[in-house]
Order: C-alpha cells, then sequence, then structure tokens
C-alpha cells in the first residue's frame, strides 16, 4: 500500500502538468476553501527536498500566481454580491471581522488572513463588497499570496529534508507543522479576541479603508 502511494506521488511530482495543478489548486482554494491547496504545496516541497523533483522555485512560482489569481476572482465576486454579504447570517459575520481588520491594519488584513483557514475568502470577497481599491488590493495580494506559497513550500521542505529517505513520513510531519502553527495562530487570536472590549455598535458601522 505504501509503496503504492509513494509511486503515485512519485508519478505526480515528476509530472510536466504538476506546475499547473498546483496553480490551479491554489486559485481554486482561494473562493472555495476546501480544496487542499496547502497540502499540495507541502507535499511538492517535501519531494523537491527529498528526491530533487519538482524544482521548488517553480513550486513557489505557481502556487503564488495561482492564489494571486483566485484572489481576484473572489475579490470579484464581493463586488457582484455585497448585498448579500452583508445581509447573510454567516458571510455577514464574516463581513464585520474583515471590516474591523481592515480598520485596523489596513490592506496587511489580506496578508494576516491568508494564514488563518477561512480568511482569505472571508477577507477578499469583503474587500470587493467594500470596493477597496483595486490597484492596492493587487500590490497587497502579491505580497500575501508569495509569503503564502513560499511558507507553505518551505514547511514542506522541512519535512523533506527530516525524513530524506521516506518522503511519506517528511510529508505527514509537514502537514503536521502546518497545522501546529495555524492552531497556534488561532489560540492566540481567540485570547486577543476576548481580550478586546466591545466594539461600539456607531464604530462598527463605519470603515476606514486606507
Amino acid at each position: 500500500m505504501t509503496h503504492a502511494i509513494l509511486d503515485f506521488l512519485n508519478s505526480v511530482m515528476t509530472s510536466p502538468w504538476l506546475y499547473l495543478l498546483i496553480a490551479a489548486l491554489a486559485a481554486l482554494d482561494a473562493f472555495f476553501p476546501v480544496v487542499p491547496a496547502e497540502t499540495a504545496v507541502i507535499t511538492a516541497g517535501v519531494f523537491a527536498a527529498s528526491t530533487g523533483q519538482p524544482h521548488l522555485g517553480l513550486v513557489i512560482a505557481a502556487a503564488a500566481l495561482g492564489a494571486f489569481a483566485g484572489d481576484h476572482v473572489s475579490y470579484a465576486i464581493g463586488r457582484t454580491g455585497s448585498n448579500k454579504l452583508r445581509t447573510g447570517k454567516r458571510s455577514g459575520k464574516a463581513f464585520a471581522w474583515t471590516q474591523r481588520m481592515l480598520a485596523e491594519r489596513g490592506g496587511l488584513a489580506l496578508v494576516v488572513a491568508r494564514y488563518i483557514p477561512g480568511g482569505r475568502t472571508a477577507c477578499t470577497l469583503t474587500m470587493g463588497a467594500v470596493a477597496y481599491p483595486r490597484r492596492s488590493f493587487a500590490l497587497f495580494d502579491a505580497l500575501a499570496a508569495t509569503s503564502w506559497a513560499a511558507y507553505s513550500a518551505l514547511i514542506g521542505v522541512l519535512g523533506g529534508a527530516a525524513f530524506e529517505g521516506n518522503p511519506l513520513i517528511g510529508m505527514l510531519v509537514g502537514l503536521g507543522i502546518a497545522l501546529s502553527i495555524t492552531g497556534i495562530v488561532e489560540l492566540v487570536r481567540h485570547r486577543l479576541r476576548k481580550r478586546r472590549p466591545a466594539p461600539n455598535p456607531v464604530e462598527n458601522d463605519v470603515v476606514m479603508i486606507k
């Protein structure tokens, strides 16, 4: 079973279509967050470190370009569906959260949100809905997409380098590191949110776009 999985992954990692697949998964993940984009990039990083294929630089470039394109699709969806985002029960909470993030951090909120599960989609949709300037969005999104792609691939490299002779264990270690970091970030964010004073409902209606 293990050999069959390794053979399958090896065939995928050596395929010339791999980079297109990574770009497509990263793009879809931006507005359909159940797509395992991080898993694909981490796995590619593991094999890049343990077997030399695929090319790490191309993996990062493909993931970054895909994420950048997908975020712009999500932004466009937000522009056309702003009323539904504001009034929906679940989306309304995400909308309010992203508005606060934008008020506090400006465009850097997009960079922060890319590392939060589901946060990237909520942020890009909301930035479109509030008509955040497209040029500024593209600038911050380029930073967010590139840093996320490098981060995901390099986590895979850590796992692959530590278990060079067993890419499957390296992949599991890489995924474990990613999940651990995400869990820590979520825990810190939850603690900070609990300590934050209750927002003034009047102030919530006003968002300063930087």
